[in-house]
């Protein structure tokens, strides 16, 4: 059989966890499927998945070439938009993922005007606050808030965001003003675990970094409870400015200590490397890095 045709068979029964789904996936008869698997495994000398009744499972050299294959079927991909052309209309499967707040109030807003420009792609758009393995997870496109380590994909800047210590107004009129870092440590602060896992907060003074240690009141694992708890009054927290715009910008909300803040974070578009880039994933890379661009509160 087709080398490719193997790997895609055995990249479909992995990703199905299971030879039916594997089958009803490519369309195929169950036989036919356990028949190419087991080719593949007879090509290459070595079992690539441990068999039950109830479950197929990666052997360890099957999950390296699981990742492989994957590669291998991503470049043909590609090779073949490349031979279509340029300006070939996007179509098929893109996956792409980004932190939940910021999935919400920019990245669906993309998706929903990509798809109206090309409605033969289907979108999958995975919003949680970790950071995925995009080859393990199949995922095309990432929006990362982020200084990236070096790797095999391509990463576009397309914006930055703060992190601002922030208070509502009533707050500020009953306990007073921090006007130091110091100050903080006689304030009732508020932590989102995400963006400070320990209890201190960095700040920069005077091109020097300075740490302060902070008890707080109330630490909580998301930003939106932080931000709701801040709204409330309870304290001072700390987030990214983009997460709080609409609460800056009415004055719920004030920015506090903004002269001994640390750098910005920069926000990136990440997507696979490639000698040449789907019209899929170039078209929704294009189309969001312009609109990210255009953001305020990114820029």
């Amino acid at each position: 059989m087709d080398r490719l045709h193997l790997m895609s068979v055995y990249v479909a029964v992995v990703e199905a966890e299971g030879f039916a789904g594997g089958a009803r996936k490519l369309q195929m008869s169950p036989p036919a499927v356990t028949r190419a698997v087991a080719a593949l495994e007879e090509r290459l000398g070595v079992k690539l998945l441990n068999r039950t009744t109830r479950y197929v499972r990666m052997t360890e050299a099957g999950q390296k070439y699981y990742e492989d294959a994957k590669r291998v079927i991503a470049l043909a991909d590609e090779a073949d938009d490349a031979v279509l052309g340029i300006n070939v209309e996007p179509r098929g499967q893109l996956a792409v993922t980004a932190s939940v707040l910021f999935g919400r109030l920019f990245v669906m807003p993309g998706i929903v005007e990509y798809l109206r420009r090309y409605p033969e792609v289907e979108v999958n758009a995975l919003f949680v606050d970790r950071v995925v393995n995009m080859l393990e997870e199949g995922l095309d496109v990432a929006i990362r808030i982020a200084e990236l380590p070096d790797s095999s994909y391509r990463a576009l800047r397309v914006g930055t965001v703060r992190r601002v210590l922030c208070a509502s107004p009533e707050y500020l009129e009953t306990h007073g003003i921090p006007q130091s870092p110091e100050d903080l440590t006689r304030h009732r602060i508020i932590l989102a675990r995400g963006l400070n896992p320990a209890n201190e907060i960095r700040f920069q003074r005077d091109g020097t970094a300075q740490t302060i240690k902070l008890q707080p009141i109330l630490s909580v694992s998301d930003n939106d409870s932080a931000a709701s708890a801040a709204l409330a009054g309870l304290g001072i927290t700390r987030l990214l400015n983009y997460q709080i715009a609409g609460y800056l910008k009415n004055g719920q909300l004030k920015i506090l200590l903004s002269k001994f803040e640390v750098a910005s974070v920069p926000v990136h578009i990440v997507h696979r490397e490639g000698r040449h880039s789907s019209a899929k994933i170039r078209s929704f890379v294009d189309l969001m890095a312009e609109r990210l661009r255009a953001e305020l509160s990114l820029n």
